[in-house]
């Protein structure tokens, strides 16, 4: 298991299409994956479940990863969240 925190930097945070993001870059790993913002846990492969951390920008938030390609699933969300989700230039 690999845990990091992660700092929401994204103007717009966790909203519909970086959370979406989010999901797509988890889903190609066989592992799973949970987030925790705000004391809570919730499935980092669910939209709706990354939706309701209701994580705005500056949050930090724990990726907890477990399986096969753990740390290439902890890799690539962290440059996700590094590129800002590819929302800002």
């Amino acid at each position: 298991m690999i845990e990091r925190e992660l700092i929401v930097s994204n103007k717009l945070g966790l909203h519909a299409r970086a959370t979406a993001k989010l999901v797509q870059v988890l889903s190609g790993h066989r592992c799973s994956a949970t987030l925790t913002a705000k004391g809570r846990e919730v499935n980092a492969k669910s939209i709706m479940g990354v939706m309701l951390l209701a994580a705005g920008f500056g949050t930090p938030v724990v990726l907890r990863v477990e399986g096969e390609d753990e740390a290439a699933a902890v890799d690539a969300v962290a440059a996700l969240f590094d590129r800002r989700f590819d929302e800002e230039g």
